[in-house]
């Protein structure tokens, strides 16, 4: 777990605020704050099968300064509802009585409980990611002069979550309010409240949270583009299933150690589903349930790809290849298990399992699955900063991996290329499906003679700024930091790279995927002349290998954009902006930084830049597109929002 998000909360800032007593002097804060949710959502509770399962405790960071609302560090709970024009006392997680129990006790009708919920699976989901990047997270920030602060970004603290932000059976995160937004609405059985959907909550944040590592994500330039973003919140929700011991344990007990079966662990926001008019939950990641009401498996089929266009349809097809990735993995990883309960035959016997077989599976079940999650969050950072395919997101799980844990002794990685193979996901100029052709290959840098090179050079007199910016806890003076650094290198960049050696500007070119040599129309002049690029982030990484040795790493991404014609031969037809650019990835661990890897989207991609074109015109010829499906095309319209590229992609969730 990054260092704020832990150590921000262990320390005792007595002089930040009222003065504790002595009593509360003489010992640290808790390493945690004990909450009780729902692993699932409240239909689970009204089953007999299930009450004993789905009542959870969430265990988040301790926060001193955790005020009412719940509003802390990353989070803000502002609990309005619109429609009766009626705001819901806050809860304070800090009084005794709610500290002595474990936090409120689930309730459908209590909104502080509901605001409880929010506020724990929130902070369970921000603690995952965390933990993967190793570092903290930053929520999107605003594109917006700050004369105070002297800086070109506004830096967003909190995620606000509304538990009751609208009557309907939506839920939805909100880039421009930096809010997520949950409905509730009459079902067959009462009201349905998405606020109170582990899943839903799960899936939601990691919208905001990819969102604000990858903003260009949420363009929809091309079918994986809002896919993606919809099938990885699925994953994170859905993995986030095997981190509650009592439901891991009774699902594996009821499945006799078969995840292929029928399982609450596959399932995405049942009440939700049923409330809405489907037979089981809203999505499945391994089975589907018809119209008879009987489950069947769905077989991977490498077909399905090029059939489905509908964001979440298209998504379930990424979800169906990471899953069973996992599960066949798991299975290879419990076999061991299997034949010493039955002497070496691996065939269960009829009946209930032992229930010490059940907690080791359980157990290898949970790693296994906690090594996936945070396998796809990883991934994030090795992934181009812009127009990313499901074959890319493959190739970033192969890398990341790759540099994490060399040796693949588990066959993680076998089991996601096969799983990826099954389902038809395969990226675009590999011919041979290996480890080797999936890894992104290491950069090629042009040298000169003295060993020097333009991004070596900036990464390393960068690297004494961005070193002290490990140290810091505060994550807006961390942020603001880094944006000095950003602008530091933004200069450095320009500098070095208006040499008047040609060969050095086409090599820096050829690794970042920019142009500078003004030889491309559409792309604004910047200041001073020149053409215009951006230093979208700067992410400095320490990660520890399972051997405990740790990874220290720069993440340094750089864009540019050009201004295109929609048709070329129809002038009329209007425009829409192309980018272009490259993920960098340094290691910092030797005396000099070594780039090593470049993963590029030049700006001068033909080819890309066709396959773009001819998308978005099919979209306006179909009037399928985002824009004309969900919003007004007029500005003036009320409905009209080039922000909310979630909130009726989300219609019915």
């Amino acid at each position: 777990m990054a260092s704020s998000y832990a150590a921000n909360f262990y320390v005792e800032r007595a002089s930040d605020g009222e003065p504790s007593s002595p009593a509360l002097r003489s010992a640290p804060p808790p390493p945690f704050r004990r909450l009780r949710g729902y692993a699932f959502d409240p239909s689970l509770s009204q089953r007999l099968e299930t009450l004993s399962i789905n009542q959870t405790i969430f265990e988040t960071p301790w926060e001193n300064r955790l005020e009412p609302g719940p509003k802390g560090e990353y989070v803000e709970v502002v609990d309005f509802d619109p429609a009766s024009g009626c705001w819901y006392e806050p809860v304070d997680l800090n009084s005794l009585e709610v500290v002595a129990q474990d936090g409120l006790a689930p309730s459908q009708g209590n909104p502080r409980f509901h605001q409880q919920m929010v506020y724990a699976s929130m902070m369970k989901t921000i603690g995952h990611f965390e933990h993967a990047l190793g570092r903290q997270v930053f929520w999107a920030s605003r594109q917006k002069s700050d004369p105070v602060r002297q800086t070109s970004e506004t830096f967003i603290p909190r995620l606000r979550a509304y538990p009751h932000a609208l009557r309907a059976a939506n839920a939805y995160y909100s880039p421009s309010k930096a809010a997520i937004l949950f409905g509730y609405f009459p079902g067959p059985t009462g009201m349905v409240f998405s606020c109170l959907s582990n899943d839903i909550i799960a899936h939601e944040t990691t919208h905001a949270l990819l969102d604000g590592m990858h903003r260009r994500y949420s363009e929809d330039n091309h079918e994986d583009s809002l896919a993606f973003h919809e099938a990885f919140a699925d994953l994170v929700a859905l993995f986030q299933h095997f981190t509650f011991p009592e439901v891991l344990q009774s699902q594996i007990a009821r499945s006799r150690g078969n995840l292929e079966s029928d399982t609450l662990l596959g399932e995405m926001a049942r009440e939700l589903g049923q409330a809405t008019g489907k037979y089981g939950a809203l999505r499945d990641a391994i089975g589907e349930r018809g119209e008879d009401g009987v489950w069947r498996p769905v077989k991977p089929d490498p077909g399905r790809l090029s059939q489905e266009w509908e964001p979440h349809a298209r998504g379930s097809v990424l979800v169906a290849a990471v899953f069973g990735a996992f599960i066949a993995a798991n299975k290879s990883r419990i076999q061991g298990l299997i034949r010493l309960a039955t002497s070496g035959s691996g065939v269960l016997p009829d009946g209930a399992i032992s229930p010490d077989l059940v907690k080791r599976l359980a157990s290898e079940t949970r790693a296994t699955a906690l090594t996936f999650l945070n396998m796809c969050i990883r991934a994030l950072d090795y992934c181009p900063p812009v127009d990313m395919t499901f074959g890319d997101y493959l190739r970033a799980l192969i890398t990341a991996d790759f540099d994490m844990v060399p040796n693949d002794r588990m066959g993680y990685r076998v089991a996601l290329m096969e799983s990826f193979q099954k389902w038809g996901i395969l990226p675009k100029g590999i011919k041979v499906l290996s480890e080797e052709q999936l890894r992104w290959p290491f950069a090629n840098l042009f040298l000169t003679k003295e060993n020097w090179n333009v991004l070596i050079d900036v990464a390393g007199k960068i690297r004494a700024a961005l070193t002290e910016t490990m140290f810091i806890l505060d994550r807006e003076e961390l942020f603001d930091r880094l944006l000095h650094v950003r602008g530091l290198t933004h200069q450095l960049l320009k500098r070095s790279a208006a040499q008047e050696d040609k060969r050095e500007l086409e090599a820096f070119q050829k690794a970042t995927g920019i142009r500078l040599d003004g030889v491309l129309d559409g792309i604004d002049p910047g200041d001073g002349g020149g053409p215009s690029f951006e230093v979208h982030a700067l992410r400095p990484a320490l990660r520890v290998r399972p051997e405990g040795t740790i990874m220290k790493q720069l993440i340094m991404i750089v864009t540019q954009r050009r201004k295109v014609p929609l048709n070329p031969t129809e002038p009329a037809a209007g425009s829409f902006i192309f980018r272009g650019g490259a993920t960098l990835i340094f290691d910092l661990e030797g005396k000099t930084p070594l780039l090593r890897y470049s993963i590029v989207r030049p700006i001068d991609d033909d080819h890309r830049l066709e396959e773009i074109r001819a998308y978005k015109l099919r979209q306006a010829d179909h009037q399928t597109s985002l824009r004309a499906t969900y919003f007004q095309e007029d500005p003036t319209e009320p409905g009209f929002s080039h922000d909310e590229p979630f909130c009726m992609l989300h219609e019915g969730v």
